[in-house]
């Protein structure tokens, strides 16, 4: 791919700080268990950032807010991903943290404790109409929605994107979170959207049907492209009711399931601005969300 004109990819979402525990087996309460601890940088909006750029998109531009402790980090790992950071600087609270506790088993589950901090303090102010100048496609972090201010931000980001008709993107991020913000209030902003990524439990958890074909036909009535990401059984793409295909994983040997999401989509994004059909890009994404899976934390490999 080569940069030019409408050819980059904006993502606007969290940059945080996680910490990796990986353990075996179920963890001892009120005593110690052995882990091997890494702390690495993370964020899903982040994360989709980097991977889209591993994946070849030559202009990859992320719009986030971390707080004084870790900007500098952040910012010097983002550009070594080969991501554009604009990264705003909360001078009152702290990076978002996320501890995540991965269990060294078969499956490599993991699960998460999260800290938002200043990730989800993006605010209306933080944007400018500016920043979809040469873009290609919008992504929005599912994150975003999860509070009052960077819900805003989404808003105000989706209307100036519909206005030069740049198509936007949404992974829905967390079924916790989206259970407390509440199926009615997603699926209003979901509406304005041109693609939704939502994981299993996400797709779920925002139809009530069990069935993973299912769930995406009767998404995709609201939202133009629906690609449900299904981990090792693959994904789905759904268009106007119906399932057109369904895409085989990759093979893979997990170690760690963190990212692997956002892998997927970022490799995915970077197919569609590359001009590659959606069955294609998904397959793109099932590739990167295997290799994702066989390291540690939620970034692709940055070479030496």
């Amino acid at each position: 791919m080569t940069a030019g004109r409408d050819r980059a990819l904006l993502v606007v979402g969290d940059v945080v700080t996680d910490v990796v525990a990986r353990h075996q087996g179920p963890l001892a309460g009120g005593t110690d268990t052995a882990a091997v601890i890494r702390t690495v940088p993370g964020g899903a909006g982040a994360n989709v950032a980097c991977w889209a750029a591993h994946a070849g998109c030559a202009d990859v531009r992320l719009l986030g807010r971390v707080g004084t402790d870790a900007a500098a980090w952040h910012e010097r790992e983002l550009v070594a991903a080969g991501v554009r950071p604009r990264l705003v600087v909360d001078p009152r609270a702290a990076t978002g943290t996320v501890i995540c506790l991965v269990d060294t088993g078969a499956s490599a589950e993991r699960t998460f404790l999260t800290d938002s901090g200043a990730s989800l303090r993006l605010e209306p102010a933080d944007w400018s109409d500016a920043s979809l100048d040469g873009v290609a496609r919008l992504h929005l972090s599912g994150y975003l929605l999860f509070s009052e201010p960077s819900r805003a931000l989404a808003a105000v980001a989706l209307a100036a994107a519909r206005a030069r008709g740049v198509p936007v993107s949404l992974d829905p991020a967390s079924a916790g979170f989206l259970r407390e913000l509440g199926v009615d209030r997603f699926m209003a902003f979901a509406e304005g959207l041109d693609v939704l990524l939502p994981s299993r439990d996400e797709a779920y958890l925002l139809t009530g049907l069990p069935d993973p074909a299912d769930a995406a036909a009767k998404l995709s009535r609201h939202v133009p492209l629906v690609v449900a990401k299904l981990g090792a059984e693959g994904a789905l793409v759904a268009r106007s009711g119906t399932v057109l295909t369904r895409v085989p994983p990759a093979s893979a040997t997990p170690r760690d399931t963190t990212g692997a999401g956002d892998a997927f989509t970022g490799a995915f994004l970077a197919a569609l601005v590359g001009g590659a059909d959606p069955e294609a890009a998904v397959a793109r994404g099932c590739r990167a969300g295997a290799l994702a899976v066989e390291g540690v934390g939620g970034r692709p490999p940055v070479p030496d």
